[in-house]
């Protein structure tokens, strides 16, 4: 004999129930932090070498926190990299993960928190999207909306530290030479948004 649809419906809720009520809640930073508060500094050190040797990303983090004040050297250079690597591998042909590429530029302000390290990274997103629809020909849409959101990223960073704009100028307007006839509005956005820095940082 069927049980009723309302049965079913009974039983499947009360399921619900119990399953809700025997799942734990995930632990979060709190939980982490109460454990922490107790540590001594050798203990302390111990985690963070575990944490260094589990995975590069950890290493390149730790590594750029602790170089935040120089925007050379091989923290950054790690991110540049990861960047490049999706335009220019060194091997075969560019992947194109631009999420990827936009990541590694926010993983390094984060662990960082150096301005002129992440224009470094804007600029080398930027150069490299632009070099290589140079080489290849055309892209779509995604493509060059990609490379005009991190240039406009960029010109902020610059503006609300325009003292950084003189060691990335040089880069900027040739930058701009080479990418003024590109399609899809991207050229006579990278044209405006130099002048606009020259206009602004520089005066003219």
């Amino acid at each position: 004999m069927k049980a009723s649809a309302g049965a079913e419906s009974s039983a499947s809720s009360a399921f619900s129930i119990v399953e809700r009520k025997g799942r734990k809640k995930s632990a979060g930073w709190s939980s982490v932090r109460a454990q922490l508060r107790g540590w001594r500094q050798p203990a302390l050190v111990t985690l963070i070498k575990d944490l260094y040797d589990s995975s590069s990303a950890n290493r390149d983090f730790l590594h750029a926190r602790f170089q935040a004040e120089q925007t050379g050297g091989a923290a950054l250079e790690a991110y540049r990299r990861k960047i490049i690597e999706q335009f220019f591998p060194s091997r075969g042909f560019g992947k194109l993960k631009l999420a990827e590429a936009r990541k590694a530029i926010r993983d390094y302000r984060k662990a960082a928190g150096n301005a002129a390290g992440a224009v470094e990274l804007m600029l080398t997103f930027v150069e490299n999207g632009t070099e290589f629809t140079l080489q290849f020909g055309d892209i779509d849409g995604p493509f060059y909306n990609h490379l005009a959101s991190v240039l406009n990223e960029m010109v902020e960073l610059l503006c609300q530290d325009a003292e950084l704009y003189p060691r990335f100028r040089e880069r900027s307007v040739r930058l701009e030479r080479r990418a003024g006839n590109l399609g899809w509005g991207y050229g006579d956005h990278l044209r405006q948004e130099v002048n606009f820095l020259d206009d602004e940082l520089t005066g003219g």
